[in-house]
């Protein structure tokens, strides 16, 4: 043997080894001199069961479900009618079910692509519909207005029915079969369907049929072509109102003797089918040819031309009785203050498009890898407060028609980047690049869209017909008013202060204590705020049940994995409405 010794891997992981002598080490082996090696370490004192019980990890599925659960109860406590048992039969099977869909996201097992590091949301998803419809129907049959009360229970049921698809499919693809859940959804989907034929026409059992066909194909082709693009939970919320849009569209295009209302109302439902029919045409033919070419580019946009000019044009001046364009002249140029906040709006864009514009060159100057960080993200949310606001007091209906605008805007250029279409795909994708985070998973970026869509579905949901001088007492006042409590004061406030300041953690999330009860001071900060510039809100006493609001979907935001943009404030609308 040579003079050299090479440490086996027993005396490398032995440190009672040093004080051995070589040469016994040798005769006998590594182990010689210390028998306590071959000994497994005596195990750490157990914790008081106390400090275990602080300490141990909270599942923050099932605070999320919690969370919902405490909303759910309290549109109960407000409103029960026929429906409300099964909303809680839908809630109860919905827990179970849940945990199904994410044992399939987690073993891969759920046929499409999903959003990664996020459970499949299927419980706060499920309910927003059915108390969407119930607390609707609650303000309709208040106000006496027939239509929009039968209205609201298609909506309802609508809503039950696609959450109990969309529970069936997990079940049919989970093995072995999971028993106790079948039985429970077999519970709820009897009890909905008994109430479906009790309370519905045949003419409403088919429009809601109507919508859960659309909603079976449409899901098929958006999540095909969308991979990791939603969980479970956002594909129901985002599938199940574009098909329950697309359906009503139908509906009041086979029946214009009986299309009334405000004109207003209809640019949303042509907007999201024209849009629709753009991107899925448009990913079927760019399958077979390049997209990224000049000719291509110029087929694009001359195809979407032949679209808004030859098919949405007509179709949306069958419902306003004059052409769209002149309409929209007349509706901007009523009066000086609309022209007033068009020029303010404006120069909010602009100054969103420094931000981005800023941000890049930071890339260009510095890191390649520079990333916009939580702070700067938020500037967005800012900006669209100071967007929103002046126009809810001033000028709800110029609001509601610049939304709309503004999501046609955002979704065409999302396809331009999409597509790499020419002359702007790829500066687009250079720019959005910078803001991207874990939700932005998939082929879409669609951060910037449910911000817009947070905002503003408050706005484009508020029940107008329902609503005598187009106003609700009490907390029904802030209605209009949720997206930008949720999300462009709340979680503004939250994000910023829980990054830079939250040292305690609510258990089983990163979120903080801190940045939740900051959220909710600001949020009734601005409730203030509105009541002194907004003079069309009187809240009547109701400031515990608007406080207890928004202290519940600051819970649901510190929790819920989901799209908050697009969750907070459908819920905040829904407790703000009872």
């Amino acid at each position: 043997m040579d003079g050299t010794h090479t440490p086996t891997l027993s005396e490398q992981d032995n440190p009672h080894d040093e004080d051995c002598p070589r040469e016994e080490l040798m005769e006998v082996g590594p182990h010689r001199c210390s028998t306590s090696v071959q000994k497994p370490p005596p195990p750490p004192p157990r914790p008081p069961a106390s400090l275990r019980s602080v300490t141990m990890q909270v599942n923050p599925v099932v605070v999320e479900s919690s969370v919902v659960l405490a909303v759910v109860l309290c549109v109960h406590t407000a409103v029960w009618n026929q429906h409300s048992w099964c909303i809680v039969a839908l809630f109860i099977q919905a827990f179970y079910v849940q945990h199904k869909w994410d044992r399939l996201l987690r073993s891969g097992g759920a046929v499409f692509q999903f959003r990664p590091s996020a459970n499949s949301g299927i419980v706060p998803a499920s309910m927003v519909m059915p108390l969407l419809g119930l607390v609707l129907r609650e303000k309709c049959s208040a106000s006496g207005n027939v239509y929009f009360e039968r209205f609201s229970m298609v909506v309802t049921i609508t809503g039950m029915m696609l959450a109990l698809f969309l529970s069936l499919i997990a079940l049919g693809i989970t093995r072995p079969v999971p028993t106790n859940t079948c039985v429970m959804a077999g519970l709820a989907g009897s009890a909905i369907l008994y109430t479906t034929k009790q309370t519905l026409t045949v003419s409403e059992v088919i429009e809601v049929l109507e919508v859960l066909l659309i909603f079976v194909y449409l899901s098929l082709i958006v999540l095909y072509l969308l991979p990791r693009c939603f969980t479970p939970g956002e594909a129901l919320l985002v599938v199940g109102g574009i098909s329950f849009i697309v359906n009503q569209l139908i509906k009041r295009s086979l029946n214009l003797a009986e299309v009334k209302g405000d004109p207003v109302n209809y640019f949303l439902p042509v907007v999201v089918l024209g849009s629709l029919l753009l991107g899925v045409i448009f990913a079927l033919l760019f399958c077979f040819m390049e997209s990224e070419t000049w000719v291509s580019s110029l087929f694009f946009h001359m195809m979407t031309a032949v679209l808004v000019l030859g098919i949405l044009m007509p179709w949306l001046s069958l419902f306003i009785g004059r052409h769209p364009l002149m309409w929209l002249l007349d509706f901007v140029t009523l009066n000086d203050r609309r022209l007033g906040l068009l020029a303010y709006w404006l120069f909010l864009a602009a100054a969103a498009t420094g931000v981005v514009l800023h941000q890049n060159h930071r890339r260009q100057s510095g890191s390649k890898k520079h990333q916009a960080s939580t702070v700067v993200r938020k500037y967005f949310h800012v900006i669209v407060v100071a967007t929103y606001v002046p126009g809810m007091i001033y000028d709800r209906q110029l609001l509601h028609v610049a939304s709309v605008g503004c999501l046609a805007a955002f979704l065409f250029l999302e396809y331009v980047r999409f597509f790499r279409i020419r002359p702007l795909g790829q500066p687009l994708r250079q720019l959005l690049t910078l803001f991207l985070d874990e939700r932005d998973s998939g082929p879409l970026i669609l951060t910037h869209v449910y911000l817009l869509l947070g905002m503003s579905l408050p706005i484009w949901l508020f029940p107008g017909a329902c609503a005598p001088k187009g106003l609700l007492p009490g907390a029904g006042g802030l209605v209009p008013y949720a997206g930008v409590l949720a999300v462009g004061v709340g979680d503004t406030v939250a994000s910023v202060f829980g990054s830079t300041m939250g040292e305690i953690r609510w258990p089983g999330t990163k979120k903080t204590l801190e940045g939740t009860a900051t959220s909710v001071f600001a949020q009734i900060i601005a409730v203030a705020v509105f009541l002194i510039f907004d003079a069309s809100i009187n809240l009547n006493s109701s400031y515990s049940w608007i406080v207890g609001s928004i202290t519940m979907v600051a819970m649901l935001e510190a929790y819920t994995a989901q799209i908050d943009n697009l969750l907070l404030p459908l819920y905040l609308f829904i407790l703000l409405l009872l």
